[in-house]
């Protein structure tokens, strides 16, 4: 079995780290380059930068926060958030991006996903979906920062963006997201059932358990979490020591 990856997740506006709650209640939180490198320090597998705002004044202000990241940690750095065009996964990669999360881009040009996945390779795509439960017991896909319902079914456009090249999938349950109360397992499941390319479970991480929970309870290949990294209430490596414990494969520093 593969290491199961722990990702510390850092959502970027105008240069700065903040956070939130069901994606709203924006606080300020620190440096992203500092952050990024305790995190590399502590253990992380990955790191993953979501540009919240991502409005074009603020693109250059992200490279640049991209690049000077790149120089300084040594795992690989997923970037997302704006993404409009191939150019843009382009200007990233070439930034210091490993990977490129695409949203709603994808939803408006699902060709954008074959294209760069020709262009840079499956690995360096990773379709970010933001799902919340509707009243028909499905999970509708939201887009622009869970501002609109798109309609769209979580599950079917999973597969499709695996048919159309997506190599990873960021998966964000909205109903969890910033409550500490845990993954969203039933989405997860659903989602994890039906593709073949790694799941990163995000929204809604709040203690040492819910780890575990994840990666026992789902197939997701990956853990995603902020404010409980950010606020210092847990460290990457207190995470991995706790699911070697529980006999989940882990990469130790």
């Amino acid at each position: 079995m593969l290491a199961k990856r722990i990702i510390p997740c850092l959502d970027v506006q105008n240069g700065k780290v903040v956070k939130g709650i069901n994606f709203v209640g924006i606080k300020e939180v620190g440096d992203p380059v500092d952050c990024a490198i305790a995190y590399d320090e502590q253990g992380a597998d990955e790191i993953v930068f979501l540009d919240i705002t991502a409005t074009h004044e603020g693109r250059g202000t992200m490279l640049d926060v991209v690049s000077r990241t790149a120089r300084n940690v040594f795992v690989p750095l997923t970037v997302g958030g704006g993404i409009r065009t191939v150019e843009d996964f382009r200007d990233l990669l070439l930034a210091g991006a490993d990977k490129v999360s695409v949203n709603s881009a994808a939803i408006r040009n699902p060709a954008i996903i074959s294209e760069a996945a020709a262009r840079f390779g499956s690995q360096c795509v990773v379709v970010a979906i933001d799902g919340k439960k509707a009243e028909n017991g499905k999970y509708h896909v939201f887009i622009n920062g869970g501002r609109i319902d798109t309609g769209l079914d979580v599950v079917q456009w999973a597969m499709e963006a695996e048919k159309l090249g997506a190599g990873e999938i960021l998966l964000t349950s909205m109903d969890a997201d910033g409550t500490k109360q845990g993954f969203d397992i039933d989405m997860l499941n659903a989602v994890c059932s039906v593709v073949n390319i790694p799941v990163i479970a995000s929204g809604g991480c709040g203690e040492l358990p819910h780890f575990t929970e994840v990666f026992q309870k789902t197939s997701t290949d990956a853990a995603l979490a902020a404010s409980i990294f950010h606020y210092g209430e847990l460290t990457v490596k207190q995470v991995k020591k706790e699911l070697e414990t529980n006999d989940l494969p882990v990469r130790l520093v």
